[in-house]
């Protein structure tokens, strides 16, 4: 994980399309603000999480019907919850 300290008003710069700009802080709070190409999307990382898990759901009717499909499910199950944990636990305060 890279860390970066920003102060108020100032970015970064992702693969040279995305900036995130601390807009304000106040608290424990930081008010993150991004630009990003059309097209892209950005979701908090507890709704990503159940983006993810909806869609593990979703395709397990399609995997039961194939050959393997309980290891390609678990696998799937396991890797989706093997990522949430590390991202949960890797949260640090703001500085």
């Amino acid at each position: 994980m890279l860390l970066i300290t920003r102060r108020e008003g100032e970015a970064i710069v992702i693969n040279g399309t995305i900036e995130v700009r601390i807009l304000e802080i106040r608290g424990g709070r930081v008010k993150l603000g991004f630009e990003y190409p059309t097209g892209s999307t950005v979701f908090r990382q507890e709704l990503f999480a159940k983006i993810q898990a909806e869609n593990v759901a979703a395709a397990l009717p399609a995997l039961s019907a194939s050959p393997s499909a309980d290891n390609r499910m678990n696998d799937a199950v396991n890797k989706l919850g093997t990522a949430f944990a590390r991202d949960k636990g890797n949260k640090k305060e703001p500085q």
